[in-house]
């Protein structure tokens, strides 16, 4: 059965917190996931989910803290003193640790470096922030086991249980030369059944997949995904295994870089959470709604352009139709555009530009037909002349190709430059397929209606 955050739950923990009752709570808590934990302590004051934080155990309470929102667990550490935060990191994997750290002030975070009681465990700590953030050196966690070639099979077990102390799942036994460089994996399967006194270098698999610490989140997720794998290895220049990226993380990943195209696609250039202030939420939506704005003064001007159509007493109806054109420009250019993201984004956009235009207008071509057919049958049904629902459907499939194409080469171009091609399925694709939409609309009116 799942577990849920009852009205009585919340009202014991909270009683047991106000009476300072920690054995009682210590003891309703005792058996509850971490995952359960952090669901508890997000439905908590402030002030009662920092005391949660501070009395239970930081074995649990460490797991705890990385479930919780980014902005929550912001604010708790701001509430905890350097040692009691080191006392948290001491017990997380070092990717953890660091992802903790790097929310931190750099005043505050260099305490609690200082106060972390274990300086391998430090050390690794600041090695993982000295990578990018969204690189595999910034994803990778340093707990790992590895084995050496030399070793024989009775020796590599020992030596096994040493390290898996520091392991919270072993994925993958990785296997690296006297210099600690990687050269394969092993088989728990033939560890076991091999003889005890034969070496590893006689029973390790020498294929093995691995990335380079420079190598970018997304292709990670990439090759994971690609080759099934719950755990990948990573080295540096010089080939020497430094950690590795388990399934967890590059899920958690996906997640955040999805969010993030999430709200560039919507027109919001910074990454914020609803309970953001006011300040920083106008920050990041505000750019966008500027372009929209030029975008629509632009639309203006160009309707402006043709008035003479809107005081001809016979096709004055035409400018009723503006809203029509405009939105059909914007839902097909970010349709089109948002398959190409999709696909940049999962390396499957393939194939020279020429095939791709080729495609978009073909596929254009028969969305186009088949909306103007419509028109044209609505207009029959509302008594329009022909020409004038002729005007409209050649002016929708001459939009509707227009839209397509820009949001396709758009996200292509951009992502040839080195910029995110999420931003283009954002307001940008829509203002500008808005523009051309209406300036195409009014131009094919004025060549086919005379006017």
């Amino acid at each position: 059965m799942a577990f849920e955050v009852t009205e009585e739950l919340l009202e014991n923990v909270k009683s047991l917190i106000e009476q300072e009752n920690n054995q009682e709570l210590k003891r309703l808590l005792n058996d509850y996931h971490f995952a359960d934990i952090a669901e508890i302590t997000s439905e908590l004051e402030l002030t009662e989910a920092t005391y949660l934080i501070k009395i239970l155990n930081s074995e649990k309470t460490s797991e705890a803290l990385m479930e919780l929102e980014d902005d929550l667990r912001e604010r708790i550490l701001e509430n905890l003193s350097a040692k009691e935060i080191a006392g948290e990191l001491e017990e997380m994997d070092t990717d953890d640790a660091a992802d903790v750290i790097a929310e931190l002030s750099d005043e505050l975070a260099e305490s609690v470096i200082s106060a972390i009681e274990d300086p391998e465990h430090a050390g690794n700590i600041v090695e993982l922030l000295s990578y990018g953030e969204t690189s595999a050196g910034g994803l990778m966690a340093k707990e790992l086991v590895k084995v050496k070639e030399t070793w024989t099979v009775a020796g590599c077990v020992r030596e096994m249980r040493r390290q898996a102390k520091n392991v919270t799942r072993v994925h993958s036994i990785y296997v690296v030369d006297k210099k600690g460089v990687l050269i394969g994996r092993l088989s728990l399967k033939d560890l076991l059944t091999a003889d005890a006194k034969s070496h590893i270098s006689d029973i390790f698999i020498p294929k093995v997949d691995y990335v380079n610490v420079e190598t970018e989140g997304e292709e990670v997720a990439r090759i994971m995904q690609k080759y099934d794998l719950e755990a990948i290895p990573v080295i540096d220049k010089n080939g020497i295994l430094v950690g590795r990226i388990t399934i967890d993380d590059i899920v958690d990943f996906i997640k955040e870089e999805a969010e993030k195209d999430y709200q560039m696609a919507a027109g919001i250039s910074q990454d914020v959470e609803a309970d953001d202030n006011v300040w920083q939420l106008t920050r990041a939506r505000l750019p966008w709604l500027v372009l929209g704005l030029f975008g629509g003064l632009g639309s203006v001007f160009i309707m402006e352009g043709y008035e003479e159509i809107m005081t001809e007493p016979n096709y004055k109806s035409l400018f009723f139709y503006t809203p029509l054109i405009a939105a059909m420009a914007g839902n097909v250019g970010v349709q089109s555009s948002a398959i190409i993201v999709q696909g940049l984004a999962n390396n499957a956009v393939k194939g020279s530009l020429l095939n791709r235009l080729i495609k978009e207008v073909g596929l254009s071509l028969i969305n186009g037909s088949a909306l103007a057919i419509l028109i044209i049958i609505f207009g029959f049904a509302m008594g329009y002349e022909l020409n004038f629902s002729f005007t409209i459907a050649i002016a929708l499939m001459s939009v509707i190709i227009v839209a397509a194409l820009i949001g396709t080469f758009v996200p292509i171009i951009l992502d040839k430059r080195g910029i995110d091609p999420a931003i283009a399925t954002g307001p940008f694709i829509t203002t500008s397929n808005d523009i051309f939409g209406i300036f195409l609309f009014f131009y094919i009116a004025k060549v086919i209606l005379g006017i």
